[in-house]
């Protein structure tokens, strides 16, 4: 085996001991997860957005960005949830070099995943705290999931894992809602497998466990683009995707019947600043059918406090250092701009 063992890591109980709940966090989130629950189950008809940077950095900069989102949230609380993406997995799309804030809580310092785990639960334990948001992470790692299963309101699983069983068995024990993105690949069945196998009870190995699972009822879809084979961006957030989605949903007879677009990576061909574009076309698609209406809940955007992106050592604050995002003030404005429309 070629691998160096470095140091055991702490239990995901003994970090949650650490770095505990208070009662008061604990009602915060749960009343956070009733409103979201709601929405994608159709019982509250808000939008939901879930905004935020394409990966969480530097603990500073994000919570100084949520915190933004906190006023914004004051006053478009009738017609808009927003979920913060606070996503500490993620890594760049190569997984050469930075790895997300669980590996590097400091991004130009060397890997140590022991500070990162507390890193990544202080980060979303302080942004309930400070700013009332519970929020959304990827769940790359399923194992690593455990570190953080108490603070999070909102689950993604990404377009290289949604083919994975252990996501999709992990997904069916959680007890939040859980987006599958459609593949790279464009193919709607895998994801719709995905969703399927995650609204089921399971029997399986996690965590050192035999566990059984009961079925996630809200894990959904989210549309994020394809790439075809000569690697070109294939956007699905049409009209005719979003009705082509209705219909599978249709025939596919899941539960709660919810789809969440993503209006970056693929959608927008990778052009961050398409995203005002692309979520007001889904909005006005929403208005053209009921159907469609009925099965976008949200919309998913990447935005930090600057546009664009960064390499590591430029160190501009509040500017991503892995995919380019839209910067605060265009993100603002599209938020008061949804508000509107919806």
């Amino acid at each position: 085996m070629n691998m160096l063992f470095k140091r055991r890591l702490p239990a995901p109980q003994d970090v949650m001991k650490m770095y505990p709940l208070s009662p008061s966090l604990i009602r915060q989130k749960q009343q956070n997860d009733v409103e979201i629950h709601d929405i994608l189950s159709g019982k509250d008809k808000r939008f939901l957005l879930i905004v935020g940077p394409c990966s969480a950095d530097r603990e500073d900069a994000v919570l100084d960005y949520i915190s933004r989102l906190r006023s914004v949230q004051e006053k478009v609380k009738d017609k808009i949830v927003i979920v913060p993406r606070i996503y500490t997995n993620k890594p760049r799309t190569t997984g050469a070099g930075y790895k997300g804030m669980l590996h590097q809580s400091d991004p130009h310092r060397a890997p140590d995943m022991f500070r990162g785990l507390i890193s990544i639960r202080r980060i979303h334990i302080r942004c309930l705290e400070e700013t009332g948001f519970s929020g959304a992470d990827e769940m790359l790692y399923p194992e690593n999931h455990r570190y953080l299963a108490d603070v999070l309101s909102y689950v993604a699983v990404g377009a290289r894992s949604v083919e994975n069983q252990q996501h999709r068995l992990t997904a069916s024990g959680l007890d939040v809602p859980v987006g599958f993105k459609n593949p790279t690949s464009g193919d709607l069945s895998v994801m719709l497998n995905a969703i399927t196998a995650a609204q089921s009870s399971h029997d399986f190995s996690y965590g050192g466990w035999e566990v059984q699972s009961g079925g996630n009822s809200l894990a959904h879809a989210i549309l994020r683009g394809s790439v075809n084979k000569f690697g070109r961006n294939i956007p699905n957030y049409h009209y005719e995707d979003l009705t082509a989605l209705c219909e599978l949903y249709r025939k596919a007879n899941l539960l709660n019947p919810a789809a969440i677009i993503d209006a970056n990576h693929s959608n927008s061909g990778k052009h961050f600043e398409e995203q005002p574009r692309i979520v007001k076309e889904i909005l006005h698609s929403m208005r053209h059918s009921a159907d469609v209406a009925k099965l976008v809940k949200g919309v998913m955007i990447e935005s930090y406090i600057e546009n664009g992106c960064q390499k590591i050592e430029d160190g501009v604050y509040g500017k991503s250092i892995t995919d380019p995002c839209l910067g605060w003030e265009k993100t603002e404005r599209l938020i008061y701009d949804v508000a509107e429309l919806v």
